[in-house]
């Protein structure tokens, strides 16, 4: 298929909670939106985010001939030494498994700090990387969830300035504070010169 110009990106994802808060951040430009193929799966061997995102965007718009938007996040918290890390989607089996694991190895802990993270990697139909970005934002992890939005490990984790758990937000304010939309927001210009939009 013909995806140059930039007229589809495709989210090299299987996570569909991922990629509908990309079509949300992605709302204002000109593009065709869509996951990745079902059963395309990239091995994540990178030892820190920017590294599996890069891998993911190379290996998905290599695969299917288009532009590739790839992410790779996760919670990193200081009393635990960084874990999950690049770890936090293979921490456990579900999200309510993760949310209980992280919760049990923080059981008597004084630091509560911990950090989202967020690499986004963009690559062309031929597999190059053209831009790469890095958000963080910094938070707590609270001993019990809150909220009903979002996904993963959202409900314990606790924005000081918002007063509320990236689960309680609605997407506007996540957009605007977390840290997918902080990298977002360095990628968007940049994206829209590559369309020249």
């Amino acid at each position: 298929m013909d995806c140059s110009p930039v007229t589809k990106l495709v989210i090299a994802s299987g996570n569909a909670g991922k990629v509908r808060e990309f079509q949300h951040l992605l709302a204002g430009l000109n593009l065709a939106i869509e996951a990745q193929p079902d059963g395309l799966g990239v091995e994540e061997t990178g030892s820190t985010f920017a590294e599996n995102a890069r891998l993911k965007a190379v290996a998905v718009a290599s695969a299917t001939g288009c532009w590739a938007l790839a992410d790779d996040s996760g919670l990193s918290v200081h009393a635990l030494g960084g874990a999950p890390g690049v770890h936090s989607a293979r921490y456990a089996s579900s999200d309510t498994d993760r949310i209980a694991r992280l919760l049990q190895e923080l059981e008597g802990a004084t630091d509560r700090s911990a950090e989202f993270s967020a690499a986004l990697a963009v690559a062309d139909p031929s597999g190059s990387v053209r831009l790469e970005v890095e958000g963080r934002c910094a938070g707590l992890i609270l001993p019990t969830p809150r909220g009903s939005g979002g996904f993963g490990y959202d409900p314990v984790f606790f924005v000081p300035q918002t007063g509320l758990t990236y689960a309680e937000m609605d997407k506007g304010l996540k957009s605007e504070i977390g840290h997918r939309g902080r990298a977002f927001a360095q990628l968007e210009p940049q994206l829209r010169s590559l369309l020249g939009s």
